[in-house]
């Protein structure tokens, strides 16, 4: 054996043993006759101690950084105890060594504040991985994956794979396609979700299944996506939205006990897609902190029986309110003190492309009880006091309000808010806050082809009350400019996310299972009866042979453990993951082929533009 014991286990309870250690050179200290090395491997470090007798044979050969080595020698008490290492009491004296390979320098030091930068460290990943903090990362994935596992095989859940080729059927994100050389011409798909599949299992009478499967979709990357990504997906038969979400609270709570240490014993907040968008500006909001949204158009127009603050907006004369399709406000605590520095840098943030407003209005509400705002021009004192007590605002705090179109302007009072939250440490990484959000629309509408589009995935089912609005009702939209009052647009679905501090985490739904539904949902999206038989036929024809209810979830088993390990990204929780371009540059993929594969394939390149 090439060691007796690993770098992270001995202790003082070993003083006397004669042991083996294998691993990696950490660092080398001289001192004289003696010499200090930490060795390391995967469960952590061990200080050993060559003293006068090794001095010629470290002499003759020589120990580097990154060195792999084995060594024996006698475990002793350390005369300088080290208390942040879980090895700090005891150190080995060695008696005998020996090089297994040696090292070149490496490009960047192995340790938790490398001096390696992101494309070094991706580009050299088997090195970076040797890094604690990678380690504590993969080691905390891998205690999610296992508290989700136990709890799933303890409620009867049966892990069973489904096919990584299979047929292409784009609905949203772009297929990764694979060509099949017995096939000519023809291509495979690499799955976006197991989603038809786990469906057929409920079919076929598998009524409890769960995988931990990889998925890919060909999209634009960011911090939280990858074109290689993994899901927790499960689904259950004779089951109602109420069997689903009592579950999987049940799942994301034993995996909050286990990996985290935390008894989430709070019950877990439920909202509508319709109250979230209304006061956070988001499907996904993070509750963790308040600073709702205020529509302050409601009150301009009258909406709100409001008479003589609708007076006041209607006579003030500020056309950047009157004009507006929507007028938000969020009210920030304690920060009336902001210095016209702070307020101006707001602004400029608001105004950056990425946001995409205009300018920014702010209300300061003084601990003396007096308002100031950048729009005194147009309101007085005691408009402004009117316009605090709309936002539900509170002396000393700070009134930041967005005007313009109405998505650009919701979704950047959403991202207003969440800096804010940021800037003043309300969105603390040690603080967890879980929400379901229900009741989404079944439908979106797709103003460049004036259809309607699914909002999670054709195959999700409306709520039980609205199948008759589905049915009976044409899915045409005759007149563009008013398709929000038709019947389609306020069809709800039987869909449910779970969010995590302001990320969704897990999203789900009721299924379809009659094939009458699924062919009107189908019809629905603009899909001939010929298009829906070639791309889902095998679905619609398992439908006909005794289909039970059924539904189930799919969590982002990356994004989810990067929260909980407290960090923006998901790559940090990944073994092997791609840049943003969608490369991975350690192996440098994706790259090309060579002529003879590509005629095998039956495939011709276009010259790239």
């Amino acid at each position: 054996m090439y060691r007796t014991h690993t770098c992270g286990e001995l202790r003082a309870t070993n003083v006397n043993q004669v042991v083996t250690l294998a691993g990696w050179v950490q660092t080398i200290r001289k001192f004289g006759s003696i010499t200090f090395v930490d060795l390391r491997d995967r469960y952590g470090i061990t200080q050993l101690l060559f003293g006068e007798s090794l001095i010629s044979l470290l002499d003759e050969q020589p120990l580097g950084r990154e060195y792999v080595i084995q060594a024996t020698g006698t475990v002793v008490e350390r005369t300088n105890k080290n208390p942040n290492m879980l090895t700090g009491d005891i150190e080995i004296e060695i008696q005998t060594f020996a090089i297994l390979n040696k090292a070149v320098t490496p490009p960047f030091t192995i340790q938790d504040d490398t001096d390696g930068g992101d494309d070094l460290r991706m580009k050299y990943r088997y090195l970076d991985l040797r890094r604690n903090a990678v380690k504590r990362n993969l080691q905390l994935r891998y205690a999610v994956n296992r508290s989700a596992r136990n709890y799933l095989h303890e409620n009867n859940f049966m892990d069973i794979e489904t096919p990584f080729l299979i047929k292409s059927t784009p609905e949203g994100a772009r297929d990764f396609v694979v060509p099949s050389r017995m096939n000519p011409g023809q291509f495979y798909a690499l799955p976006q979700s197991p989603q038809t599949f786990k469906q057929l299992l409920m079919v076929s009478g598998y009524d409890r299944y769960y995988q931990v499967v990889k998925c890919f979709r060909d999209e634009d990357l960011r911090a939280d996506r990858q074109p290689e990504f993994t899901q927790i997906d499960c689904e259950m038969s004779f089951v109602a939205q109420e069997d689903i979400l009592n579950m999987f609270e049940g799942l994301i709570k034993q995996i909050f006990l286990d990996v985290k240490n935390i008894d989430y014993n709070q019950t877990i907040e439920r909202m509508t897609w319709n109250d979230a968008m209304l006061h956070y500006g988001n499907d996904k909001p993070d509750i963790r902190f308040e600073m709702k949204v205020a529509n302050l158009k409601t009150v301009f127009e009258g909406e709100t029986g409001n008479a003589a603050a609708t007076s006041l907006f209607e006579n003030s004369g500020f056309k950047v309110f009157n004009d507006a399709e929507t007028v938000l406000a969020i009210s920030v605590p304690g920060c009336s003190e902001y210095t016209r520095k702070q307020t101006d840098e707001l602004t400029e943030w608001v105004k950056r492309p990425q946001i995409g407003m205009n300018g920014l209005v702010y209300i300061r509400c003084n601990t003396d009880g007096t308002y100031k705002s950048s729009v005194d021009k147009f309101f007085d004192e005691s408009s402004l006091k009117t316009l605090a007590d709309i936002c539900g605002a509170k002396v000393g705090d700070l009134i930041l309000i967005l005007a313009g179109r109405e998505e650009r302007t919701r979704k950047a009072t959403s991202e207003l808010r969440l800096e804010m939250g940021e800037r003043l440490g309300l969105r603390r990484k040690d603080e967890f806050k879980l929400l379901w959000v229900l009741d989404f629309p079944l439908f979106e509408y797709a103003e460049d082809e004036n259809r309607w589009v699914a909002r999670h995935h054709p195959f999700t089912a409306p709520k039980p009350d609205h199948i008759p609005v589905m049915i009976g009702n044409d899915p045409t939209i005759n007149n563009p400019a008013e398709y929000l009052s038709h019947p389609y647009a306020n069809i709800k679905a039987n869909a449910y996310d779970m969010v995590l501090n302001g990320n969704e985490i897990g999203g789900g739904s009721i299924r379809i299972y009659q094939r009458e539904l699924q062919e009107k949902m189908f019809d629905a999206l603009g899909m001939s009866r010929e298009e829906a038989l070639h791309k889902f036929g095998f679905l619609l024809g398992a439908f006909e042979y005794g289909a039970p209810p059924h539904g189930g979830i799919a969590f982002g088993f990356d994004r989810l453990c990067a929260i909980l390990g407290g960090s923006e990204s998901i790559r940090d929780f990944i073994a092997f993951p791609k840049n943003n371009s969608g490369r991975d540059t350690m192996l440098d993929a994706p790259g090309s082929i060579d002529e003879k594969q590509l005629t095998e394939l039956c495939i011709q390149l276009q010259p790239t533009q």
